[in-house]
Parts: C-alpha cells; sequence; structure tokens
C-alpha cells in the first residue's frame, strides 16, 4: 500500500518538529520551510518563500494534503504578518486549488478567539474575536478556508492550537495546552477522516482546566491522550501575577501588547 505524501509548510519551526516527528510513521513528509532543517525520519526538504505564488505552486504539486504551518507565529509588525500570513495562506490555498489537492489541515490559533474572557467556555461556532493582528490573520485563514470549501469543493480541518509543548509552563496553557502526540492525532484526523468539508476544532489536550468544549473533535473521532493537570500543582506553585488585561481575556499578553518577540523570521511555531 503506497504511503501518502503530507507537506507540512513550516516545517522547521516547534510544532513543524513535533508533528515531523510523530507523523513520520504513517506518511512520507514532504518538509518545506524558508529555513533549512535537520531530517527527523523519512522526508525530504523544499525551501519555499510562501509570499510567492511559484514557489507555493512548486512545492504543493504531487502531494495527497497539506498541513500548512508556515508563517509569522506571533503579534507583530502588520507588514510581516500582512506577507506571511494572509499572503502565504492565500497563494497555498490557491496553489492546493490549481495542482488538485483537496485536502488541507490548518492549524489556525487560539488567538482568533482570544479575547473571550477566560471565565467562558467557548466553542466551534462563536463568533471569531482576535486579540491581535496575529489573530486577525488566522481569522482570515479560517474564512478563505470555508470560502475554498463551499467554491471549490476542497476539505478543511481548522484547529485552533492553544500551545504545543511536551509539557504546559504556565497557568495559562493548563488551560490551552496540547501534547505533541495529541495534535498529531488531531492532524491525522484532518487528513483522514473521509467526511471532512469544513471544520473548526481546538487543538488542546483533555485538560480538566480547558476554555474549550471540545466536542466537535470528539464528534470527529478524537481521543486526547494526555491532560495538563498532571503539571498542574508544579505549574502553579511557581506562577507569579502578570497584566490584568492578560489575566482577564484566553489570548493573554496577546490582548495586552503590540508585539511579542518573534524567536525566528517566519517560524512554523505556534503559541
Amino acid at each position: 500500500m503506497n504511503r501518502k505524501t503530507i507537506l507540512i509548510t513550516g516545517a522547521s519551526g516547534d510544532v513543524g518538529t513535533h508533528l515531523r516527528r510523530e507523523l513520520a510513521r504513517s506518511y512520507d513528509i514532504r518538509a518545506s520551510d524558508l529555513r533549512p532543517l535537520k531530517k527527523v525520519g523519512r522526508e525530504t526538504f523544499m525551501r519555499a518563500d510562501l509570499s510567492k505564488m511559484s514557489d507555493a505552486l512548486r512545492i504543493t504539486k504531487g502531494v495527497d494534503a497539506i498541513v500548512h504551518l508556515g508563517g509569522y507565529s506571533v503579534e507583530g509588525p502588520w507588514e510581516g504578518i500582512l506577507s506571511a500570513n494572509i499572503v502565504g495562506c492565500y497563494n497555498v490555498f490557491e496553489a492546493a486549488r490549481l495542482n488538485g489537492v483537496k485536502r488541507i489541515v490548518f492549524p489556525t490559533s487560539n488567538h482568533a478567539v482570544g479575547f473571550y474572557e477566560r471565565s467562558t467556555t467557548i466553542d466551534h461556532r462563536v463568533y471569531p474575536k482576535p486579540d491581535s493582528r496575529y489573530g486577525v490573520s488566522k481569522v482570515f485563514g479560517e474564512a478563505l478556508g470555508s470560502l475554498y470549501a463551499d467554491k471549490y469543493g476542497m476539505e478543511f480541518l481548522m484547529i485552533r492550537v492553544g500551545n504545543v509543548n511536551p509539557e504546559p509552563i504556565d497557568k495559562r496553557r493548563l488551560s490551552i495546552w496540547v501534547s505533541p502526540r495529541d495534535i498529531a492525532q488531531l492532524v491525522t484526523i484532518g487528513i483522514e477522516h473521509p467526511g471532512i468539508r469544513f471544520e473548526i476544532v481546538y487543538g488542546i489536550s483533555g485538560n480538566t482546566r480547558a476554555w474549550y468544549d471540545n466536542a466537535n473533535a470528539l464528534r470527529l473521532g478524537y481521543k486526547p491522550k494526555d491532560n495538563s493537570e498532571a503539571w498542574a500543582r508544579e505549574v502553579l506553585a511557581r506562577e507569579k501575577k502578570g497584566d490584568p488585561v492578560a489575566e482577564k481575556y484566553q489570548g493573554g499578553v496577546f490582548c495586552a501588547v503590540e508585539q511579542v518577540p518573534n524567536p525566528a523570521p517566519l517560524p512554523g511555531r505556534r503559541r
């Protein structure tokens, strides 16, 4: 049986690296980024600048599905977000359409809904409330995917990712954390589930303190294996009081600042 070839953009970032390692057991990985990367398994590398349609067309040709992580990963200057997250997202979706790739998994972000208060539990049907220009760019990607699903018959799983890490690192992430193996499970559902046209789920593990009702993911077969509560006592013991605006809203510091330090020019990282 032939293995599917999966394109992962933003492959050298933290999330891309976790997914390449997890998904390499089942798929042939075509990894793409502006930066070189160290191979983690059965994969090939194609350098690309997603703000160039020619590059997007080149890397999407001949793949079975796309996991689109590439982009500017934090709040920052509009010019960088526009080029990487809006132009780049359009180029990937349009190139996929032109190359006949129907299935796209788009790890959008919790920051698309970051201005909901922490006292509120939300599901996949809530109106977007982005907490930043970065969050706005993720709302754009969700809307563009909806258009391409309805107009062109393409298939999208939108995953509003919380924070991917081996373990949660602070109080906020006790609510939004997702383990590498759980995010890989969600991405696999996005690649394989036969009934998907356009769906939104939350990229979190089975966290006791979750702010999200993730029933739509469970409906699609998601069975999270991890729960941030295992680290809660340790995390809360070292927690310090932060900005009151950041503490009020689910988006945290993104709700309170004009820029978050970006660890690299165009990473595939999600926070």
